[in-house]
């Protein structure tokens, strides 16, 4: 109930339109109570004591109810769902924003398939409880007081054995319910897994291609969607039990009222439009009761997607800011790090690093793979927090400023690029979209990209498609230069910028990776010690710890990691027994 509670707290700024739609269902309620209560006068004054007023008014009664519960039917159903609609949305838009706010270890626990089906699926199956389902709780027990007036008032006698049956009902609706959810967590779940399936599978179909794994992703997705369809099978089945069994209870019901009126009819007792009245109240009593049945089938489905949803917005993001945070400065003198050790879970993966990094200096991280570099790297900008010792700008402790104006700081062109499934202009102006065209132009310019750009069908307003997939690889990391050009940061994070690219690629990123390293403080991750010879220091990481720093033609000197990691890769590059060049 904890979570209904908050689904309904989601609803308390729309309290105005609830209450009209309240209204409305209130009128709904009455109206079906009304009708019962005038068989009563149709078949005796009518219909036996063939009273001509009687004749005139009822019918203009039944008209008159009938529009006024079509009237407000329409605009509880409409009022509901736009409740119902502006919640989820807002719940959606909630879910999102919180989403974006995690740290990139959220992320690596959380598959994206599973994430895009909370805000999907997950999201969207609140709707019903919170619209469909709330509205049939209202308008049904409306109904339900009503004809329980209706049926009291014309003979409490057989009011007191309809009323017998209720309890008997209590019991199966609450298994029924409690069958429901599990199975829409489960659901909930496969969705979730086939969602990260299809998300895996078609932004890899390249590789699915070219390793002829197209038949075994094809079974993978139809084993899951098999489950799914079972589960649904379950769900549908369960949902249409509950109905009948309802009906089948109701019957008995009748069949006793039936059978218990007509004997007290034909003594004499009761009227034939006193039971009447009293069969079609009874009668219309059981299609609340059976709605309201199936609607806690449908809370149940929407509780389970809301226990899945809220999970993801009460939890508390891993980096924020602190509440003494201050705004950070513009570098001016450089990048601290102190005894840092960082630990992913349990596993250790940087161990008591000490550097010390001037502003403007270029800085070279290496390494066999698994060493550490990405990890330290990503401190810098907040991903992750230090799990011991601190990390100073400035001065200032990182987690002691606001990852806002940290990050404005910081600017990262990475080894996979990222492009969005927009225009060249909107890619490029990523991060601050009002900037002028003429600012956007000159940093593509000075990232070698203004060329190639002109080229496109659109020039700077051609749609570069997802994952900028109608550029070449060159001409994507060149659009991201110029992103990290334009945003004009005095940190720079260059993770393996040019590791993916071909000779000729290459040599054009890496002209405009010089003009966007000029004058700020750079940090280098680099798989091809080639690019990064004229370093002013380069920092050698074995297993999470620093083994060597210096220039490169001091390490190469001093015949250890560096030069083995040289000597390594000068082996793979040319197959000769000539000494590396220096």
């Amino acid at each position: 109930m904890d979570i209904f509670k908050r689904l309904l707290g989601l609803a308390r700024p729309h309290a105005g339109r609830f209450m009209i739609a309240l209204g409305c269902m209130l009128v709904v309620g009455a109206s079906t109570s009304s009708l019962a209560f005038l068989v009563q006068p149709a078949l005796d004054d009518i219909f036996l004591r063939k009273d001509t007023q009687t004749l005139f008014w009822v019918p203009i009664a039944v008209v008159l109810i009938y529009a006024a519960k079509g009237l407000c039917s329409y605009g509880q159903t409409v009022l509901m769902n736009q409740i119902g609609l502006r919640v989820v949305a807002d719940l959606r838009n909630k879910l999102y924003q919180q989403i974006q706010k995690q740290s990139l270890s959220f992320f690596t626990k959380h598959p994206t398939g599973v994430l895009m089906s909370r805000i999907t699926n997950d999201v969207g199956s609140l709707q019903g409880s919170v619209s469909e389902a709330v509205t049939s709780i209202f308008k049904d027990s409306f109904s339900l007081i009503g004809l329980v007036f209706v049926i009291f008032y014309r003979d409490w006698q057989l009011a007191a054995i309809a009323m017998f049956i209720f309890p008997l009902i209590i019991y199966p609706i609450a298994k029924f319910g409690k069958k429901m959810r599990s199975l829409a967590t489960r659901s909930q779940i496969t969705m979730g897994t086939l969602t990260t399936l299809l998300h895996e599978t078609i932004s890899g179909t390249r590789i699915v291609k070219a390793f002829g794994m197209e038949d075994y992703e094809n079974k993978r997705f139809s084993e899951e969607n098999e489950r799914l369809f079972r589960l649904n099978i379950k769900s549908v089945s369960i949902n249409a039990a509950s109905s009948p069994f309802m009906e089948f209870l109701g019957g008995i019901g009748i069949a006793v009222i039936v059978f218990y009126g007509g004997l007290q009819v034909i003594k004499g007792g009761a009227t034939p439009g006193t039971f009447f009245s009293f069969l079609a109240a009874l009668i219309l009593l059981y299609e609340p009761v059976k709605r309201l049945t199936n609607v806690n089938n449908t809370i149940q489905q929407g509780i389970a997607g809301a226990e899945r949803v809220f999970s993801i917005i009460d939890m508390e993001p891993e980096i924020s800011n602190s509440e003494q945070a201050v705004s950070l400065p513009r570098i001016s003198r450089g990048i601290d790090i102190e005894n840092v050790t960082f630990r992913y879970e349990e596993t250790p993966v940087l161990k008591d690093i000490n550097l010390s990094i001037k502003s403007g200096e270029v800085v070279a991280f290496v390494g066999m793979s698994g060493g550490g570099k990405t990890t330290l790297v990503n401190l810098i900008p907040r991903f992750y927090d230090v799990s011991a010792g601190r990390l100073l700008i400035d001065g200032h402790d990182v987690r002691d400023v606001t990852v806002e104006s940290l990050r404005e700081q910081i600017a990262m062109v990475t080894q996979q690029t990222i492009l969005f499934n927009d225009t060249v202009k909107n890619n490029i102006a990523y991060g601050d979209i009002q900037r002028s065209e003429e600012e956007i132009i000159q940093a593509a310019q000075a990232a070698y990209a203004h060329d190639f750009i002109m080229q496109l069908p659109l020039g700077y307003d051609t749609i570069i498609g997802e994952q900028g997939t109608k550029l070449s690889g060159g001409e994507r990391q060149r659009i991201s230069i110029a992103r990290a050009i334009l945003k004009d940061a005095p940190i720079l994070i260059l993770d393996e910028a040019t590791s993916s690219l071909d000779t000729e690629a290459e040599i054009e990123v890496q002209k405009a990776l010089d003009n966007l390293m000029a004058g700020r403080t750079t940090l280098m991750i680099a798989h091809r010690l080639s690019t990064i010879r004229n370093a002013d220091r380069i920092i050698v990481l074995v297993n999470g710890k620093i083994v060597e720093e210096g220039t490169h033609e001091y390490l190469l000197d001093r015949k250890g990691e560096y030069f083995k990691l040289y000597q390594m890769q000068f082996s793979e590059e040319d197959d000769t027994s000539a000494s590396p060049p220096r």
